[in-house]
């Protein structure tokens, strides 16, 4: 399969592209532009979070660790003495590093369910109905963020199914086909678990319709044809057509 570095710089240069081609199009402003390339390569790291030693989830369980313990500090911080929340700080960051590290990496298996596309698809979904309905962000915007984190994250699948392939020897390695997969019947329970929130997920998930209007509608494609070109370079082709 494919390593770390593969993986952040196929999902950084598939995001970069295709958020330059939003940014273009008049799709997405500047800081979600980035934004969106941001969630692309995270999503092109994160089906890899169910390998113990991986480093994407060294890095997601010391992110997260960090930012479980100053939130404990900023909620307590009125209430408790200066020492009183260095120690919540400590127990905090130990609790979400070490311990919930370790029940996480004991109950799953590498390329178990969460390295699959439905579970990249709950994931996605969550995170539209997270802006959408917590961080007060546009239907539109936080479809985008959805879409982006998605299409880092198949970026990923399929650089792993790609790298499962021996060309030199025309054969498929053993790792084939356990990277792209929609359902595993050994799984099969906690994949019904992922279509049913999967299908509560497209019920209350926000208005769809001006998201896909305004990906289709003819003119943004225009936008996007006008901009394609250097200005000059499209003046000088225009006159000598002419």
């Amino acid at each position: 399969m494919a390593n770390f570095k593969t993986h952040l710089n196929g999902a950084f240069a598939v995001s970069g592209v295709l958020g330059i081609v939003g940014y273009k199009a008049g799709l997405l402003g500047g800081h979600e532009f980035l934004i969106c390339i941001a969630l692309g390569t995270i999503g092109g790291l994160l089906p890899d979070i169910d390998s113990d030693n991986s480093t994407p989830i060294k890095l997601g369980f010391d992110f997260a660790s960090l930012f479980f313990a100053f939130s404990l500090v900023m909620h307590w911080r009125s209430e408790l003495s200066l020492l009183s929340l260095m120690a919540l700080w400590l127990a905090g960051y130990g609790l979400m590093r070490y311990g919930i590290f370790h029940v996480f990496t004991k109950i799953t298996v590498h390329r178990g369910i969460i390295h699959s596309i439905p579970y990249m698809g709950v994931l996605a979904l969550g995170l539209v109905m997270l802006n959408y309905y917590l961080l007060d962000t546009t239907a539109m915007t936080s479809w985008f963020y959805g879409l982006f984190l998605f299409i880092g994250s198949m970026v990923h699948l399929g650089l792993d199914e790609a790298y499962s392939v021996d060309l030199l020897n025309s054969r498929l390695k053993r790792s084939s086909g356990t990277a792209m997969k929609l359902y595993s019947d050994s799984g099969r329970y906690w994949y019904i678990g992922l279509y049913a929130l999967l299908a509560v997920g497209i019920v209350f998930a926000p208005p769809f319709t001006e998201f896909w209007s305004t990906l289709t509608d003819p003119i943004t494609w225009m936008i996007l044809k006008d901009g394609l070109l250097p200005r000059e370079l499209f003046s000088s082709l225009t006159s000598t057509i002419k």
